[in-house]
């Protein structure tokens, strides 16, 4: 069955779903690590920095995910890759998603990682849809060169194992419906010594249309036996539930449904505690943690710095809130603190929640690809041991 979207006409209504569903809590373990609750942050580029990472943390536990970096980035000390390894005090267990084709040098970056920044867990990435990455081999395409994906994931668990850091990979089903490459990936995973596999329920071609197939996902919780996490039409903490209810996966994984929700968190803490759930968020809430947001983003770096990033987030903070047009462009234009508080003094607090966006899909969607964009003669073979992969690496957004 496909994800369905649970639309809680009201309070009340969530909260018996959630009563429903909660028998399914579980406790996962990754590695030396026990997430509980079993949600994990995705690792989104340009979201997922150390400010908007202890922003979700202050909201509930689970694990954080930074976003991603190139293993060439980090092995060749490139300046912006570095400036992206910032981890907060409050950080338990640093979280990092590493990106990159070459065996020995995804080893040396983890090693790096485990030596020099304490990280604690290591996310390899293999489900990057974007045309530039995919055309030269790199993200969703290169699952199927299978004996190349087991060569990184061997030398990535070798190289961590000293230092006892679980090493986990996400991916997709395949690169379309005829080319899935999901089952023999999660086999492969678990003979290379990997502590779990999370796998996104769409395709390269699907990039982010569409409904996600919990089918995909419930089909590889039954073929490994690691921890499978599952990620894909998790908008509310219900869907989490829900989704472990339908697929028998250990834990799910939250990506575009967090976009301007922080508090989903908090939310998805008391779906699996079995609490009953707080109130939806007033227009005044919401303003609280927009202005939490921007302090943290400013403490990053600086102020304008800090402010500038924050722009990205208005559209999702204030969806589906009566905020006029000027002020929503006034708000996408600010640069310090002031001008925020300034800005959000003319919107009145006590607006409730917009319950039509309760279930609705945030972030980016866009339409499925035509043909997803691959390295001539990327399909011939399956093997992809020996090819030369360096220029997938050059130019990735995100590290």
């Amino acid at each position: 069955m496909l994800a369905t979207n649970l639309v809680h006409a009201d309070l009340s209504e969530s909260s018996r779903a959630i009563a429903l569903l909660n028998s399914d809590k579980s406790t996962l373990r990754v590695g030396r690590i026990e997430v509980d609750p079993p949600v994990v942050l995705a690792p989104m580029a340009g979201i997922t920095n150390a400010a908007f990472r202890q922003l979700c943390r202050e909201q509930g536990a689970g694990l954080y995910v930074c976003e991603m970096i190139t293993s060439r980035g980090l092995v060749e000390r490139d300046p912006k890759t570095l400036s992206m390894l910032q981890f907060d005090p409050g950080e338990r267990i640093r979280s990092v998603q590493l990106y990159g084709v070459d065996p020995m040098i995804m080893a040396r970056a983890t090693e790096i990682l485990c030596n020099e920044y304490g990280v604690g867990h290591v996310d390899l990435n293999f489900g990057c849809p974007v045309p530039k990455v995919t055309r030269k081999g790199g993200g969703a395409a290169l699952p199927y060169k299978r004996d190349r994906l087991r060569m990184i994931l061997e030398a990535t668990v070798k190289a961590a194992a000293p230092y006892t850091v679980p090493v986990t990979i996400k991916t997709r089903i395949g690169i379309n419906r005829d080319h899935q490459t999901f089952l023999d990936a999660g086999r492969i995973a678990e003979e290379s010594g990997c502590a779990a596999i999370a796998l996104h329920g769409r395709t390269a071609q699907q990039a982010y249309a569409g409904q996600a197939d919990w089918d995909a996902i419930r089909a590889l919780k039954a073929h490994v036996a690691i921890p499978v996490l599952g990620n894909g039409d998790i908008w509310e903490a219900a869907d989490a539930l829900r989704m472990i209810r339908q697929t028998g996966v250990d834990g799910v994984v939250i990506g575009r449904g967090c976009l301007g929700r922080p508090w989903l968190f908090r939310d998805l803490a008391d779906a699996f505690a079995g609490r009953q759930g707080q109130t939806l968020p007033n227009l005044g809430e919401v303003m609280r943690m927009l202005r939490r947001h921007a302090e943290l983003l400013a403490g990053l770096s600086d102020e304008l710095h800090g402010l500038s990033d924050l722009r990205k987030h208005m559209a999702w903070y204030f969806k589906g809130f009566p905020v006029g047009g000027d002020l929503r462009h006034r708000l996408g234009m600010v640069s310090s603190l002031a001008e925020l508080d300034f800005l959000l003094s003319h919107l009145d607090p006590n607006v409730s929640f917009p319950t039509s966006e309760l279930g609705a899909p945030r972030g980016r969607q866009g339409a499925p690809r035509a043909k997803v964009a691959l390295p001539d003669g990327w399909l011939t073979d399956t093997s992809g041991r020996d090819l030369d992969l360096a220029a997938a690496e050059q130019g990735i957004s995100g590290g």
